[in-house]
């Protein structure tokens, strides 16, 4: 494993995502560590897997935030008439497994063409509250919570993407996934604002990193002011919303690469999100 993770850390600290500008954002010294070991152990990129964390983007399963835009997938070209095969695709930023900007909840923070490659390459640890959210939609998941996965699993790493791993994921497609009270709130669980507002005091989160969930946002449905949303956004923290297949990432040892598109003063995208797991 730690063969496998120092590759992985090389690449985060410019090996391959470019230069000294990400190098210099990870830790120069980190990445010439890092590249070093590669290079004695010849080990690259062989021992590190790839697992998708994204749902497929499907507007017949796909369960869109309440009051955002339809999502449609229309055929514009086919084989047989034109020669090629293209869907015209009408979606929100925020549609889908996607990820979000330091902008989309601040007027004048940084939108997804202003961010750097290294904000998309995250260690990512996973808090799986998925017990604790089976017995109160509404739960939040707070500090002795975050506290009880170190003392089992080691340091949140600074800079981390910090993934809640509540069960949603299996309701997704369904009514169960928004889970809407009679006066339309939404009933999910997410971070309490004590629990985010540690981790960025303590720099796990600190000027890069991420709170992921398996729901529609970081904040608990009942969160109606999003202040957890709030905190986060802020330097070059992004969410990572909607994610699936989180069954296949390990409580700590993985990374997280978020790929999309980066529209132009961009809130966020709709995102093809892998964990990178070390062998």
């Amino acid at each position: 494993m730690r063969t496998a993770a120092a590759g992985v850390a090389g690449i985060a600290g410019g090996h391959v995502l470019g230069g000294a500008g990400v190098a210099g954002a990870v830790g120069v010294g980190a990445a010439a560590t890092t590249t070093g070991a590669m290079a004695a152990t010849g080990a690259g990129l062989a021992g590190v897997g790839l697992v998708f964390l994204s749902h497929v983007n499907d507007p017949a399963t796909t369960s869109v935030f309440p009051g955002d835009p339809e999502f449609t997938l229309e055929t514009i070209a086919t084989v047989p008439v034109d020669g090629f095969y293209q869907q015209y695709v009408r979606e929100a930023e925020h549609t889908g497994t996607h990820w979000g900007a330091p902008g989309h909840f601040h007027e004048g923070r940084l939108l997804a063409d202003q961010l750097d490659p290294g904000d998309f390459f995250l260690p990512a640890v996973k808090i799986d509250i998925r017990a604790k959210a089976a017995a109160d939609a509404d739960y939040g998941a707070t500090i002795d919570d975050l506290r009880a996965f170190e003392r089992r699993h080691g340091r949140i790493p600074r800079g981390a993407a910090v993934i809640l791993w509540t069960g949603w994921e299996t309701k997704w497609g369904t009514d169960a996934y928004p889970n809407l009270d009679a006066d339309g709130v939404i009933h999910q669980p997410g971070f309490t604002i004590e629990a985010a507002q540690w981790l960025i005091d303590t720099r796990r989160l600190d000027r890069r990193g991420a709170l992921g969930t398996d729901t529609f946002g970081p904040d608990q449905g009942i969160n109606e002011d999003f202040s957890v949303s709030t905190a986060l956004y802020d330097q070059h923290r992004i969410s990572l919303e909607n994610l699936a297949n989180l069954g296949a990432l390990p409580p700590a040892g993985a990374w997280v690469l978020v790929g999309g598109p980066r529209n132009h003063a961009g809130s966020g995208s709709t995102a093809t999100i892998f964990g990178v797991l070390p062998g």
